[in-house]
């Protein structure tokens, strides 16, 4: 099953900061992280941000929130009780350049040319990535493209495990490589026994396919997505 990915959208996520920080405007903001107004102009734009300088400079914010878009926005949940171990700084992700610690990250799109890095025998991951509940994950790499939005974003990496046709749990994300395309998608089980239904999230301007199996090459599970963080 698919998780921590991102509910709402990098904006709404900025929107609902501002909000508690009691900002309304984007100048006030970013003299508040010590940055231009342009930069976070430039987040909206993007549908991104920078997670570190947000948990550094906003103290209140549950690093989960931040991560994923799931859950609450504060430490501080209902009756104080703590929503995660404040004192535990291994909660946000780090990357490791020692081979047996994390999970290895390629610096590659999935969309754009994934399959040759993975199954390449002498390409070496950009690094490791190092994050707590991503530990069924095989490998992260970089994901492009809207329409799997708002779960999965624009610019985001995903942790991705391979697993075969028979483990596919219908209404699940899958990332899967065909003869000729590679794309992420939910899939659900087809009137013809023989396709697959791939369905998108976002449905402004992506509409559901659907393909043969014979012809898909590739099947990983996505296990989660988180933005970039470095």
């Amino acid at each position: 099953m698919t998780q921590n990915v991102s509910y709402i959208s990098k904006g709404e996520m900025l929107d609902a900061i501002k909000t508690h920080l009691n900002m309304s405007k984007n100048t006030d903001f970013a003299r508040f992280l010590g940055i231009s107004s342009q930069a976070v102009s430039n987040w909206y734009t993007r549908n991104t941000f920078d997670a570190e300088l947000l948990y550094t400079k906003c103290d209140f914010i549950n690093p989960a929130w931040l991560l994923t878009g799931k859950g609450s926005m504060l430490k501080d949940d209902l009756n104080g009780i703590k929503t995660i171990d404040e004192a535990n700084p291994s909660f946000m992700p780090t990357t490791s350049m020692n081979p047996s610690v994390g999970t290895p990250y390629y610096d590659v799109d999935f969309i754009g040319g994934f399959d040759e890095v993975f199954n390449s025998q002498v390409n070496i991951p950009a690094t490791n990535i190092v994050i707590r509940g991503f530990e069924k994950a095989s490998l992260w790499c970089n994901v492009t493209g809207h329409s799997m939005e708002p779960k999965i974003n624009h610019g985001d990496i995903i942790a991705l495990r391979q697993c075969t046709l028979n483990d596919i749990q219908y209404g699940e994300i899958y990332a899967v490589v065909l003869d000729t395309i590679r794309t992420i998608k939910i899939l659900r089980r087809s009137p013809d026994p023989d396709k697959l239904r791939f369905i998108p999230i976002n449905t402004d301007g992506y509409d559901e396919q659907e393909f043969d199996k014979s012809r898909i090459i590739n099947v990983f599970e996505v296990i989660g997505s988180i933005s970039k963080f470095f």
